[in-house]
């Protein structure tokens, strides 16, 4: 049974001596029992003995003589402060030397206590009377540690289920909107995360793109119908406005909801006050991809004609995914492409739409992009 449990359940305390002198043991077994002590006691005649027996079964506080053939005290104190299990394990010293330089010795090794001989038998009991107290504090702080971690952690695995759930839900909407279905946010996180991979980016960055790239669309949730579901194609001016969504999309991910704060006040909604101070970095690599996956390598994308390295990285390696998904996907105002149209029509146009290095990865991941677009394909799809 470990500390923790031993606090919970309130059991008797068990104490271990460790004594070469049968004499002193003997002695100890009598002042306990005239006293009625009420722990539990083992006695041991040597160092070897004494961890033999706290392996076996748990101790909440060790009594040992410094001064014994082979192995003594000290090391027996070393033994037990070297072990991770047995580190906090209450250690009190006794000795008959009077010798500064060996209390502090036994001190500085993390003992508990240093008594000198004789010692008088109430002595004895009110310091391990202390001693015990002390654990049974120690072991109840750390029961109420354990279950606040753990409460901690199952509350910290429920929040990022939501937030993750959130946000494939708010990605999700922005399909609905498009009469597109969810295969396809779901497609583009795993080409984002695999294509993150094949460029060397490391685990946090690969597993941020896969939960953040579904949003690169979010924008189209502020589209009109007429525009968004249109079939065939675009005017200029539908066009211009179809290319806002990018703009839309950063403007609903980066816009702090508790900006106006006096608003919530007046419904009695609790809200941190230093809660703009902090930047959730998801939402952060979810508004560069929103904002960029549009723009090209030669800077004649939109919404802001950037080019090369004033890309952001995330958006450059969502724009090939998104471009891979959209050619392979039926849409109103196009049919399906087979895998080798898709990427015939990406080659054509890689030197001006893309980032060389990436879309190198890219090429060296066909396979992968395959095989994910088949196991998330459309229900619609024969292809």
């Amino acid at each position: 049974m470990n500390d923790s449990l031993r606090a919970k359940n309130n059991t008797t305390q068990e104490l271990l001596f460790v004594d070469d002198d049968i004499c002193i043991l003997n002695g100890i077994h009598r002042l306990f029992r005239q006293h009625n002590v009420p722990w539990k006691y083992t006695l041991s005649r040597g160092v070897d003995d004494a961890l033999d027996i706290i392996k076996q079964k748990p101790v909440d506080a060790v009594i040992t003589d410094i001064s014994m053939p082979l192995r003594d005290g000290i090391e027996l104190l070393h033994v037990l402060r070297k072990n991770k299990e047995w580190k906090d394990l209450p250690v009190v010293m006794i000795t008959g030397m009077n010798d500064p330089e060996l209390r502090s010795k036994a001190l500085n090794l993390g003992a508990t206590d240093l008594l000198y001989k004789p010692i008088l038998p109430i002595d004895l009991i009110a310091r391990i009377r202390s001693v015990l107290h002390t654990k049974r504090c120690n072991d109840e702080i750390k029961l109420h540690n354990s279950h606040l971690s753990n409460l901690i952690q199952q509350r910290t695995e429920a929040l990022e289920s939501t937030r993750l759930e959130m946000i494939l839900r708010l990605a999700r909407a922005a399909e609905f909107r498009s009469n597109e279905t969810g295969f396809h946010i779901i497609r583009v996180g795993y080409y984002s995360k695999v294509l993150s991979e094949n460029v060397g980016m490391d685990k946090s960055f690969t597993e941020s793109i896969f939960l953040t790239s579904p949003l690169h669309d979010l924008g189209k949730i502020g589209i009109p119908d007429k525009i968004l579901l249109k079939e065939g194609k675009l005017s200029n001016t539908e066009w211009e406005i179809m290319k806002t969504h990018c703009t839309i999309g950063v403007d609903l991910l980066k816009s702090n909801c508790f900006d106006h704060e006096n608003s919530y006040t007046t419904i009695n909604l609790s809200i941190n006050k230093n809660y703009n101070k902090y930047n959730n970095p998801l939402l952060e690599m979810a508004a560069e991809i929103a904002g960029g996956h549009h723009e090209q390598w030669d800077g004649t994308g939109y919404p802001q004609g950037k080019k090369q390295g004033e890309i952001p990285l995330s958006a450059r390696i969502v724009s090939i995914c998104d471009v891979y998904d959209a050619l392979r996907s039926k849409r109103a105002y196009k049919p399906e492409l087979k895998h080798d149209e898709a990427i015939a029509i990406m080659l054509k146009d890689r030197a001006r739409r893309f980032d060389p290095t990436i879309f190198s990865a890219f090429e060296r991941s066909l396979s992968e992009f395959k095989d994910i677009y088949h196991q998330y394909r459309d229900f619609s799809s024969r292809i």
